[in-house]
């Protein structure tokens, strides 16, 4: 069973796009060349190419046989005849087969099975030039191909057979191209066997998990961890070097958060600390060459990331010029959107929403209102212009150093937190209600002039935004009524809803039937939610619940069936005295055991524990008497039942082991 050997040798491949279009190519390959089977496929790549390796598949595609079924006898003698020509077969000749429409004309098509080079000849080209990136170019004889970076090389071997097939004047071989630098000027050959071991010894690691061990081993003590920059290193490095450079400790005046951002989003550096925690004045680097034996790399990166910290000194004096109130006139320059006018505007939206968020959740008002009003000035600061990453740590940085409280400069310095699932919230009420308030704002007004996420369409983040809120309100169990807050603009709130759901059910790990039962009961806060699904969770293992939730699902059904326009009153008297005495006097021992201030949990367990009384009533009482009486005081027993219940879960959306429940 041959191994299947593809590297596509391209011009320097962007470091972020290269992990997508392995798995694009991964399914793409699939796809196409599934009939052959195989035990194992295994993606690595560099920034200059692409690998598949296949293994163990087969030598060739065995012959199918597929049932073409054609007209019916009834159609007649024409469409029989055309269906005949069409397949190349005399009209007597056909076999007929009979289903539920009848007799019709069948055909038996024998597709001939391919070897596997022939295969992977005719389909590779079509494989190859159909792998998906967010950006594409052609090139001068790429002959109508677009693909990210121009191919220079195709290496694709059969066990050890080259595969032939050619893309934009490129012929495949069983060549590959080593480091620019450390390799060899010409093709490398290669076999499968050799494979690694030849581009090792041309200064190419060819795995990524071995790039980036090489790149841990050389990292050292007090480098501070940053797995996003490793990850990028890996993929913009052949042959990764660690090398570590220092620089004037008189730099360090400067905040922790401006040294480290200029380091790592525009040197690539990792930042090395001290045992403390504080920024030491030193920095480590990863090259893509073998080493750096005389420094001049060292030196080379000491001398750019000095001119770097440079302008940031610059920055942060120029800055201190103007505090930040007399920066707000500004806003009215700088656009947030065309439509919805400067941020100016936003900040005065910002302002209103933040004092009304404020209200009744402990945050000092005052301080939130300063640090709405001042929460965007850093935009027109220079830092911010050329470290557009800083943009509120900034804001925040520069509150403190103008004195503002440290309630109103940790609010702006967290405004835009968390800025993933995996990120903090901020640490404050004050930061918790701004970010809110922010993110809110953005929403509302771009759903109101239709700038609605659309597919993968979200120029304006607005899925990160409600999943910031969410993932704040859920974890801070801030006494806000998100859904009252979305309301009044259309599909917003579905939106929220949305997020909701996905928090709960893949960040916190809730079953989904759980999840919607509790959105279905009412969305009031989210720490509420969070209660009632938790407490759903916990009682469901126990041997009563589901049995019950089945039954609330019946009455559900029953009252619904019933169509009552207005909340039936209980008659005790009109109880029968065994199964509907029973069930509402213990429904009436439940209600007073668990009170109004029991929480969610003992509410469910005692509403399990009416199992026995719930089933009885069931087993022994037709709810639809003959007599209207009777039959509107059961209705009322149960409408009692439900309503005391109800404002925790929808119990019919919970999935019991019968399925759907018990019906009505």
């Amino acid at each position: 069973m041959p191994d299947f050997l593809l590297e596509i040798g391209t011009e320097e491949i962007p470091d972020w796009m290269i992990e997508p279009a392995l798995g694009d190519l991964r399914e793409k390959f699939q796809s196409a060349f599934g009939a052959l089977g195989g035990s194992t496929l295994v993606m690595d790549a560099t920034p200059r190419r692409l690998v598949l390796r296949a293994e163990q598949l087969i030598m060739r595609v065995p012959d199918v046989e597929s049932i073409v079924l054609g007209p019916y006898l009834s159609a007649g003698a024409k469409a029989a005849e055309g269906f005949a020509r069409k397949w190349h077969a005399a009209l007597a000749q056909l076999p007929t087969t009979e289903d539920a429409k009848g007799e019709r004309y069948v055909f038996h098509q024998l597709v001939k099975g391919q070897d596997a080079r022939t295969l992977l000849s005719e389909h590779l080209p079509s494989v190859i030039a159909n792998v998906q990136f967010p950006k594409t170019m052609s090139w001068p004889g790429s002959n109508g191909l677009r693909f990210i970076r121009p191919i220079r090389w195709l290496l694709a071997l059969l066990d050890d057979e080259v595969v032939p097939f050619e893309i934009a004047g490129i012929q495949s071989g069983n060549t590959t191209r080593g480091h620019r630098i450390l390799g060899s000027k010409e093709p490398v050959a290669v076999t499968i066997a050799t494979y690694e071991e030849a581009l090792l010894a041309n200064g190419v690691i060819v795995k990524a998990a071995d790039r980036k061990a090489r790149i841990e081993s050389g990292l050292g003590n007090g480098t501070q961890r940053d797995d996003a920059l490793l990850a990028t290193l890996v993929y913009l490095t052949e042959f990764p070097s660690v090398i570590r450079g220092s620089f004037d400790p008189s730099y360090l005046e400067l905040p922790k958060e401006i040294l480290s951002t200029v380091m790592r989003h525009h040197q690539r550096y990792f930042s090395v600390l001290n045992e403390d925690g504080s920024l030491a004045p030193a920095f480590v680097a990863v090259t893509n060459t073998k080493g750096d034996p005389d420094d001049l790399i060292c030196q080379g990166n000491e001398r750019v990331l000095r001119a770097r910290f440079n302008d940031a000194r610059f920055f942060w004096q120029a800055d201190q010029q103007k505090r930040l109130p007399d920066r707000v006139q500004d806003l009215a320059k700088v656009t947030f959107q065309a439509k919805l006018g400067s941020y100016e505007d936003k900040t005065k939206r910002v302002m209103e929403l933040a004092a009304k968020l404020a209200n009744g959740t402990g945050a000092n008002a005052a301080a939130v209102e300063r640090a709405a009003l001042l929460s965007k000035c850093d935009l027109t600061t220079d830092m911010v212009k050329e470290f557009t990453e800083l943009q509120g740590i900034v804001g925040g940085l520069y509150a403190q150093a103008q004195g503002e409280p440290e309630q109103v400069a940790s609010a702006i310095y967290a405004q835009y937190k968390p800025a993933s699932m995996d990120d903090f919230i901020p640490r404050t009420i004050e930061g918790q209600i701004l970010s809110i308030a922010d993110k809110l704002d953005t929403l509302r007004e771009c759903f109101r002039i239709g700038l609605v996420p659309t597919g993968s369409r979200d120029p304006f983040a607005l899925r990160r935004a409600a999943q910031g809120i969410v993932k704040i309100l859920f974890e801070s169990r801030l006494p806000l009524a998100i859904m009252d807050l979305v309301e009044d603009v259309a599909e917003l709130p579905g939106f929220i809803r949305e997020r909701i759901q996905f928090y709960l059910r893949d960040v916190l790990g809730y079953a989904y039937d759980e999840v919607n039962a509790v959105i279905a009961a009412g969305v009031l806060t989210l720490s509420d939610v969070a209660d009632r699904v938790q407490a759903i969770h916990h009682t469901r293992p126990t041997e009563d619940f589901e049995p019950v939730a089945a039954s609330f699902k019946r009455i559900q059904n029953i009252l619904k069936q019933a169509q009552l326009t207005s909340q039936p009153t209980l008659d005790p008297k009109l109880l029968a005295k065994e199964p509907e005495q029973s069930l509402h006097q213990a429904f009436e021992a439940v209600r007073k055991r668990v009170g109004a201030t029991a929480d969610y949990r003992e509410k469910l367990e005692a509403m399990a524990s009416l199992r026995p009384e719930v089933d009885c009533f069931f087993d022994k009482i037709l709810v639809n008497d003959p007599d209207p009486a009777i039959r509107q005081n059961r209705l009322a027993l149960l409408h009692s039942l439900l309503t005391e219940f109800s404002n925790i879960a929808d119990f019919s959306e919970i999935v019991t082991q019968g399925g759907s429940g018990i019906s009505a």
